[in-house]
């Protein structure tokens, strides 16, 4: 190390430090940070895929994705900030690697004086009374908007999201009092949190919110503060890229360790938003049903406490509010994503469980399906994730879980029962074991490879099916959403190369095409005779490639034929994360197709399906909500009107229940219009 570099971290971490004076906190001394630093940096530069040096063009990444954490909606730093910024911007990937990390604190201290200055306006602002009666709007994402250009246009922004923020406390308790009679079922649980949410006024709520954002803010140490900027680093190399620090990798462990009970779904945080990714399948969110993928959660309420507000609040603080003791209860406060920018908060409570295994298992059902006056017996097999339990298979016993051991079962049951045709439902499944995604292709074809992996150097390995053995060897469809990632796209990838599935859903799968490392740091420091805590780094070192020579990346797997659902207008997957790895190719390799005439077949299978949808009373709904919900994403602007806002509420509440919505909880098999036409095409591909 150089001691200049050294003595500049001693010097400037003296001035910066009075943060954790205050908490109390160990001080990481200036060294270690330099360390961490750099190693972090050598890491990428070596490591990831992309192959990439740390040039001013990763630098220039690595400042925005720096803003982006920060300041994500761009609400505290004006355009003469950042003009003070920018000339520093193509040189932080080069200081990095020389473990100066200067630049991290000059931002952090910017924003934090930017941050007191907000909570100083928001308190005189509050004193005042506001007018909701004018036609004034908002831009909730302001995340791709210029920066205000001044301090007078950042006070007007202020302005109109501490308009915004009242205003969504009392349409919330708006709502709650308009929620139906006293008599429905739920009512008391409802009286309760309509309680607990009238004890506080919407001005007592916001500073509550802003005086906990403060704590958070003046107790994060300098370790802390070089994480945030060393993710932004990783972010420039790929979305799935990370640096943990060792807080956070203790935390994970302890988690791991004592089995924290939740509410079974996973969030990110986005535009100052905690907003659900999925919802996994055996919790009691998706149990419940109401939570669904890109609702956004603005508050958690204990049960008997008052609501905690998270607007702003990082992912891993609002987790631990929403964990607890299993049977214990916890209230989400949520913008339901389908009712886009204009939602009115609702109240979801659930309570918290381990998540049932059973729940997330392989379950099988046999539907009788008639097409051209002709009863098909359709098996149709719910696969939620690849799981694989590893280390009873590495112990040798035969009594270990795997998902393609249990679907092996359910389809021999098939067999036995005479089922003619199959549907694979891997909406919503995100993934699992690359070895069970091979295994379960396996019972579909004779044998022959399956997925192509290329490491960061280049070379490639081939996964494949040795057995011959064929466990359903008649027609099939694997049906898919946005949601299915990973696991589920090489499987759907190699049942549409091999020609033997119709792959149907959404218009193409997640696009998650990548494999993911992650480096222990201290294990890494014994080379330079070091041993301190230093955080882990999570980096993709590998791609997926169908064998028809195609990756699955960014791109995901497209449908054969596409069908309406409340997932395909919604942005979600690869394609829409910042700086993720390009669709790419390799040469493909030799297979040979199950059923070479199938392309033919998908013609006539896809008009008989739009005749059906057409006629479907239930479909005509589903595009009906469809359409409504594109419209919800088009519309940026939120009215700071309250009875304009409360008079689209209602008409959007209205619309829904005149559409039939279901109720909450899952959908029955026979009432999801999705899994039904899919059976259809798979009984039609029978037929045909």
């Amino acid at each position: 190390m150089k001691k200049k570099h050294i003595l500049f971290l001693l010097i400037f971490f003296v001035g910066t430090s009075i943060w954790n004076i205050c908490s109390g906190k160990e001080v990481p001394k200036p060294e270690q940070l330099q360390i961490i630093s750099a190693l972090t940096g050598e890491l990428f530069n070596k490591q990831h895929y992309r192959q990439h040096p740390i040039d001013p063009e990763i630098s220039r990444d690595f400042y925005h994705e720096f803003f982006r954490l920060i300041d994500p909606n761009r609400l505290f730093f004006t355009a003469e900030d950042m003009k003070k910024f920018e000339p520093m911007q193509l040189s932080l990937g080069s200081k990095l690697q020389q473990g100066d990390v200067s630049f991290a604190f000059q931002v952090y201290n910017r924003f934090m004086e930017r941050f007191e200055e907000y909570v100083r306006f928001v308190e005189e602002e509050l004193k005042k009374e506001c007018d909701f009666t004018t036609d004034e709007v908002f831009q909730p994402d302001r995340s791709k908007l210029p920066w205000a250009e001044n301090d007078e246009a950042l006070h007007q922004l202020w302005r109109t999201k501490l308009k915004s923020d009242q205003l969504y406390f009392r349409l919330n308790l708006r709502a709650m009092k308009n929620a139906g009679p006293e008599q429905d079922a739920g009512a008391e649980e409802k009286r309760k949190i309509r309680e607990l949410w009238s004890r506080k006024s919407p001005q007592e709520k916001i500073l509550q919110r802003l005086r906990d954002l403060r704590n958070i803010y003046r107790q994060r140490d300098e370790l802390e503060i070089v994480g945030i900027y060393l993710n932004a680093l990783a972010l420039a190399y790929g979305p799935h890229s990370g640096y943990q620090t060792p807080k956070v990798d203790k935390d994970f462990e302890i988690n791991m360790s004592l089995s924290l009970i939740g509410i079974g779904a996973t969030l990110t945080s986005d535009d100052g938003y905690i907003r659900v990714v999925s919802v996994v399948p055996g919790g009691p969110a998706a149990r419940d049903g109401r939570l669904q993928p890109e609702d956004r959660i603005i508050a958690v309420t204990q049960d008997g406490s008052e609501p905690v507000d998270v607007i702003d609040m990082s992912v891993d603080n609002a987790v631990k509010l929403i964990r607890g003791e299993a049977g214990t209860k916890v209230t989400l406060t949520v913008l339901p994503g389908k009712k886009g920018r204009n939602a009115v908060p609702e109240n979801i409570t659930l309570t918290r469980e381990k998540v049932l295994l059973k729940e997330s298992e392989a379950q099988g059902r046999v539907e009788e399906i008639t097409v051209d006056g002709k009863t098909v017996k359709t098996g149709i097999i719910s696969l939620p994730g690849f799981y694989l339990d590893f280390s009873g298979m590495y112990q040798g016993g035969d009594n270990y879980k795997s998902c393609s051991r249990d679907v092996k079962k359910i389809l021999e049951d098939f067999n036995r029962q005479g089922v003619e045709t199959l549907v694979m439902d891997l909406r919503g499944n995100g993934g699992g074991s690359l070895l069970e995604a091979v295994n379960l292709s396996g019972l579909f074809i004779q044998s022959g490879p399956v997925v192509q992996i290329q490491q960061a150097n280049r070379s490639v390995s081939v996964e494949s099916d040795r057995d011959n053995s064929v466990i359903w060897k008649k027609p099939m469809v694997v049906l898919t959403n946005k949601m299915s990632a990973s696991a589920s796209e090489i499987f759907a990838a190699a049942m549409q190369d091999y020609r033997r599935a119709v792959i149907v859903g959404d218009s193409r799968t997640f696009g998650k095409g990548t494999v993911l490392n992650i480096i222990q740091l201290e294990k890494m420091l014994g080379f330079i005779n070091r041993k301190f805590p230093a955080g882990s780094v999570r980096l993709e070192t590998a791609l997926f490639f169908r064998v028809n020579g195609g990756t699955v990346q960014q791109l995901g797997v497209e449908s054969d034929i596409v069908l309406p659902s409340m997932t395909e207008p919604l942005e979600i997957g690869e394609m829409f994360s910042n700086h993720h790895l390009p669709w790419t190719s390799i040469d493909p390799l030799s297979y040979r197709y199950c059923d070479p005439e199938l392309p033919a077949k998908i013609q006539s299978l896809k008009k008989r399906s739009e005749t059906r949808i057409t006629a479907d009373q239930e479909y005509s709904q589903l595009i009906s909500r469809m359409k409504r919900l594109q419209q919800h994403i088009a519309e940026k602007t939120i009215s700071l009107n309250e009875e304009k806002r409360w008079k689209e509420y209602q008409e959007d509440r209205d619309a829904f229940e005149d559409d039939g919505e279901d109720p909450p909880g899952k959908p029955a098999a026979g009432n999801d219009p999705v899994v039904r036409e899919a059976a259809r095409i798979a009984a039609d591909l029978t037929v045909l």
